[in-house]
């Protein structure tokens, strides 16, 4: 190995280093001061869905947060505050197929699932970053000789990586 490619390999890790051990900065664009978040429990007030559909979004939720920042998820007083809930659960159908008769029914060949969670967020180190009962929606189309029951489970987990993502660049991320 050469001297260059040596020095070259020891800047590289070093600015590695520096980095990802320092608080404010992660590579996932967290910009946060904070170091602990408190994640309510997000209720289930659609009128459809599996039943345990809320304890699944919190959990996915409060995982996300801790696998990419520094967060401490905390059960009450955290630096930062999220609670919300899921307010919609919605099949429709999308994508009629042509009958070629202008009177002949035109069904669907598509089902859109379709998921809304509203959230609020409070940044209490910066409270510019905070916002109220924001809204969040994400869908899966899937053919309609597919069986929902067969499918939803992985659909909605899914669905609930969207959201949750839209969540976390919604918040600490700041995008």
């Amino acid at each position: 190995m050469t001297l260059s490619k040596l020095w070259s390999a020891v800047a590289l890790l070093t600015l590695a280093a520096v980095l990802g051990g320092c608080g404010v900065y992660s590579f996932t664009g967290g910009g946060t001061q904070a170091s602990t978040i408190t994640i309510e429990d997000i209720y289930n007030n659609a009128d459809m869905g599996p039943a345990n559909m809320g304890q699944d979004f919190t959990n996915a939720l409060k995982n996300y947060f801790v696998q990419n920042t520094k967060l401490s998820v905390v059960r009450e007083g955290g630096e930062l505050q999220m609670s919300g809930e899921i307010t919609g659960y919605r099949l429709s159908q999308i994508a009629p197929v042509a009958t070629g008769q202008p009177d002949d029914y035109n069904p669907a060949s598509m089902t859109r699932l379709t998921i809304t969670v509203r959230i609020s967020y409070t940044d209490t180190t910066d409270e510019t970053k905070s916002f109220r009962d924001k809204t969040f929606s994400f869908y899966k189309d899937f053919p309609n000789d597919q069986n929902l029951s067969d499918v939803e489970d992985a659909y909605v987990r899914e669905i609930f990586e969207r959201l949750v993502n839209d969540i976390f660049n919604a918040s600490v991320a700041n995008w």
